[in-house]
């Protein structure tokens, strides 16, 4: 006869019922975490986890407004024409006009001279006051080759009456795309965009 067992004695056995494997004291569950984690992991809150993503999103919206408010992240990057147009001036393919009294809020995004075996070309791109796109081409390319090529199938409508006493032109272009065109015997100068028309004719006539 075995003598009685304490009160508060464990017993030895700690199988549970069911078949399931013993849990000795202390022992870590299943899933890798101890009893209390997971109870705490459980218990957390949508607030918790919403204040958890706004200390992560609050200094990605700091540095972005900095990026943006004092380093100009959403400027257009600026060059310099003046080399541009000193190889066209220096190839003496044709006479070169450059606009003049534009403005700061006119920003050239673009300038290259070009010499291919069927004439020459300049091209300056811009980012007008407004936002829009607008570029200004001289070539000496026969225009039946360099119209097409720069305004697909764009059609003239007309002239444009400018104030500057030359004869312009307005043509289609393609998409949403406006020009203005000067045809001379030596030369065909263009500005087109998608700016409106009113700020392709200040380009146009601040050619000099």
């Amino acid at each position: 006869m075995e003598p009685a067992q304490p009160a508060d004695r464990v017993p030895s056995d700690a199988t549970p019922p069911d078949g399931q494997p013993p849990v000795r004291p202390g022992a870590t569950p299943p899933d890798g975490l101890p009893v209390g984690r997971e109870k705490a992991r459980s218990e957390r809150s949508p607030k918790d986890m919403v204040l958890s993503l706004l200390i992560l999103l609050v200094p990605i919206a700091l540095l972005i407004a900095f990026y943006r408010g004092f380093l100009g992240g959403d400027s257009p990057v600026t060059v310099d024409p003046a080399p541009a147009l000193e190889q066209a001036r220096a190839a003496n393919a044709f006479p070169v006009a450059a606009p003049s009294g534009l403005g700061d809020d006119w920003r050239t995004v673009n300038a290259r001279f070009r010499t291919e075996t069927d004439g020459a070309t300049l091209r300056i791109g811009y980012v007008t006051p407004e936002g829009r796109g607008a570029q200004l081409v001289e070539s000496n390319v026969p225009a039946e080759k360099l119209l097409p090529a720069e305004l697909s199938d764009g059609q003239p409508q007309g002239p444009a009456d400018l104030p500057d006493g030359l004869s312009w032109q307005r043509y289609t272009a393609r998409g949403n795309e406006q020009a203005l065109v000067l045809l001379e015997p030596n030369r065909t100068v263009i500005v087109v965009g998608d700016a409106g028309e009113a700020e392709l004719r200040r380009l146009a006539t601040s050619l000099r």
